[in-house]
């Protein structure tokens, strides 16, 4: 691994760069926080992608394309004079300082979870109103629910044990059957909800993060399909022409496949 020296020494080159591309380069050069936004979300996505596939290459790549970003949002905040490169890291530092006080005070936590809790009592301290504010309210549903019920537990607001969490899942399914039984639309969608709620609620006592989960059933699910689709075009048929009975032997013959 690089040294301290040359880990800045690399940071200061990205900045000479990025100050080179803002003056010479006509696309880096209209760019704007707004319409840099939409690709720095699709980057984020990129890098969730290679951490799930565990391709370290690709996390390093995708981490550089985040870094970039970082730059160039800060290389515009100094063109405007409301801030630079060095007052987003020592604004991050402040914040690591002040919301450690076990590290850099005389502050004794006994686990992680006494730290999630003085976390979000620190945030309150330094006038955050609810302690959801930190939800960011574009979060992706299933994203946006387990960061709801990891801040309300951060203050005490949390069953104590997974049994209670698994039979309020079997209440909400319960009363899921009932809406469903009586076809209210409405209110099946209001239940299936909650539903859902309980489910990431769940995961989270299971220590399972719900979004890596089910995306690593898309992954998967997508590997089994084409393998069908290419079992199927191999036969000289179309998913169309094929009975459920047939798909369900290639099927079963995926799920066998290396990581499927």
């Amino acid at each position: 691994m690089n040294a301290r020296s040359e880990q800045l020494k690399a940071v200061e080159r990205l900045l000479n760069i990025m100050d080179e591309l803002r003056e010479q380069c006509p696309w880096d050069k209209k760019q704007t926080m707004q319409t840099l936004r939409h690709l720095t979300i699709e980057e984020t996505y990129e890098l969730g992608d290679a951490i799930l596939d565990n391709d370290l290459e690709e996390v390093k790549k995708e981490l550089g394309d985040l870094l970039l970003h970082i730059v160039f949002y800060a290389k515009i905040g100094s063109e405007t004079q409301d801030f630079d490169i060095a007052d987003v890291a020592h604004g991050i530092c402040e914040k690591l300082i002040n919301r450690h006080p076990h590290i850099y005070g005389d502050v004794k936590v006994q686990d992680e979870n006494e730290v999630k809790q003085n976390w979000e009592n620190i945030k309150l301290k330094e006038g955050k109103k609810s302690v959801l504010e930190g939800v960011p309210n574009s979060l992706p549903a299933l994203v946006k629910a387990n960061r709801i019920q990891e801040k309300v537990a951060g203050v005490g607001f949390d069953w104590e044990h997974p049994e209670q969490v698994f039979e309020k899942l079997k209440e909400e399914l319960g009363e899921l059957q009932v809406e469903v039984e009586s076809n209210n639309a409405d209110k099946i969608e209001s239940e299936f909800g909650d539903v859902l709620f309980s489910m990431v609620n769940y995961a989270r006592f299971l220590n399972v993060n719900p979004e890596n989960a089910l995306e690593r059933t898309n992954k998967k699910f997508i590997k089994r399909f084409q393998y069908l689709e290419g079992k199927a075009k191999e036969s000289g048929k179309t998913l169309k022409e094929m009975t459920l009975a047939e798909m369900d032997i290639f099927w079963e013959e995926a799920k066998k496949l290396p990581s499927a």
